[in-house]
């Protein structure tokens, strides 16, 4: 049961350490091209959204890789029934 849980801890100090050195990468180089809405932010808006791409680094990772250069369009209930499949 310990040696689990020493793999589980140090599996979650790689995946967090590994996502603050991919966030310092995404935040100077990565958003100007995952984001074009993001390309005249603020270092204070990078700043700010380092927390959140430190965590979430495997999908920012795919977006950037693949070249997705939008966010993806929504697909819920309410978008379905009103036929409103692209975004204006």
């Amino acid at each position: 049961m310990v040696f689990l849980l020493q793999i589980m801890l140090a599996a979650s100090g790689f995946y967090a350490a590994f996502g603050v050195v991919f966030a310092l990468a995404f935040v100077t180089v990565g958003v100007k091209s995952v984001d074009p809405g993001a390309k005249n932010g603020s270092w204070g808006f990078r700043l700010l959204i380092l927390p959140g791409v430190a965590a979430f680094w495997p999908v920012l990772l795919y977006r950037w890789k693949s070249g997705q250069h939008e966010p993806p369009i929504e697909q819920n209930a309410h978008r379905q029934t009103t036929g409103r499949d692209e975004a204006k």
